[in-house]
């Protein structure tokens, strides 16, 4: 079967959104992550720069494959470097198995050839059992080394409808735009020490780095007058959705009881299928010396003020071996995992870690 390979124009963008809207990722729940209403609203969200890679089928036309290329700098071992991110790859189900994948990442290799980058990451999730045996576990002669370098843990977590009055901590408070220059620095200063944590200017906070995200919607937790923890409220409803497809026998039987025990408790009950998960990111999650005391009071700020914006679910996401993860995992949530893997097409060890836990921001995936 043939397949045209090149880069996405506008002209392609209406197909490439329908290809996101009927291709489900699996998992505990079953969903497609949209963008409507433009396909490349998002991307800039992902990277510095971007490349979305579409297939089409000859002589249909039809499209049967896309995927993302990006460069991101980030820490590696601490150093400033820059690196590659592969993502939102889907393939047609009509044209799974016909040889479009191995076309596909030779297309990428021939990209890394001419815009070479040290490694890529990529994220596959724990129910993608046939991304994982055709990449990972099965790879056919030519493609790229994909080695595992993290486990990632992103938690689903319902917001109270009926927030409960606390006493907020000193020192904690809404940032305001002057507090930008603060915000980086300390970014950057812990950031470094979490592997693939990314590089953090001023502008990123000015442009579409962080579509519909401002520096008010910063919660900092300040202590002496320096900053010992920040993390932020983004709502990118704008231009990415997750709409719910199906959930598994088990979330079917008990979604129930969970209603039950939803309106007992003042949160919102599951969406029903094809109903989107009306959601906002914990993002930038940069906490000094792994505080875990800091990161609770923290957290519970951007629940409240999720529950204040109307959001009825919370999405936060770590390494499974961060410290801090222990916090978002006291919440009642729906889990989801996935594995993090840097990808290499010259073979060999690339960027080796000296130990750090690695950290991807779980909005920008």
């Amino acid at each position: 079967m043939s397949f045209r390979l090149y880069l996405a124009t506008k002209e392609d963008e209406a197909d490439v959104r329908r290809l996101f809207r009927t291709n489900s990722v699996p998992g505990h729940v079953r969903v497609t992550y949209e963008r409507e209403p433009d396909f490349f609203l998002g991307c800039g969200v992902t990277g510095q720069s971007y490349q979305v890679i579409v297939a089409r089928h000859e002589p249909t036309g039809e499209l049967a494959g896309v995927v993302c290329r990006v460069k991101r700098r980030v820490w590696i071992n601490g150093q400033e470097g820059e690196i590659g991110y592969l993502s939102g790859g889907r393939v047609d189900g009509r044209f799974r198995g016909r040889w479009l994948v191995p076309r596909g990442l030779r297309f990428l290799g021939d990209l890394d050839a001419t815009d070479t980058v040290p490694v890529y990451l990529a994220t596959i999730t724990g129910e993608n059992h046939e991304a994982r045996g055709l990449l990972v576990e099965r790879p056919r002669p030519g493609f790229p080394r994909f080695e595992e370098v993290g486990r990632l843990y992103t938690a689903v977590i319902p917001v109270r409808t009926r927030l409960v009055s606390r006493d907020q901590p000193n020192g904690m408070r809404s940032a305001v735009p002057e507090d930008l220059p603060r915000i980086v620095s300390f970014l950057n200063e812990y950031g470094r020490e979490r592997q693939y944590f990314q590089v953090y200017g001023e502008e990123d906070f000015r442009g579409s780095a962080t579509l519909g995200f401002r520096v008010e919607d910063f919660v900092v937790f300040e202590r002496d007058g320096e900053l010992s923890g920040v993390v932020g409220l983004w709502d990118q409803s704008a231009y990415k959705q997750t709409v719910v497809r199906d959930y598994s026998r088990e979330l079917r039987w008990t979604r129930p009881l969970y209603h039950a025990a939803a309106r007992l408790t003042g949160r919102h009950p599951l969406p029903a299928p094809g109903e989107p998960l009306r959601s906002a990111y914990a993002a930038f999650v940069c906490v000094a010396d792994d505080d875990r005391s800091v990161f609770r009071a923290l957290l519970r700020r951007v629940c409240e003020l999720a529950a204040k914006r109307g959001h009825p679910f919370l999405v936060a996401g770590l390494a499974a071996n961060n410290p801090l993860l222990a916090e978002i995992r006291r919440y009642a949530h729906v889990p989801y995992h996935s594995a993090l893997y840097t990808v290499s097409w010259r073979g060999g060890l690339h960027a080796t870690s000296d130990g750090r836990i690695p950290h991807v921001e779980v909005a920008t995936l």
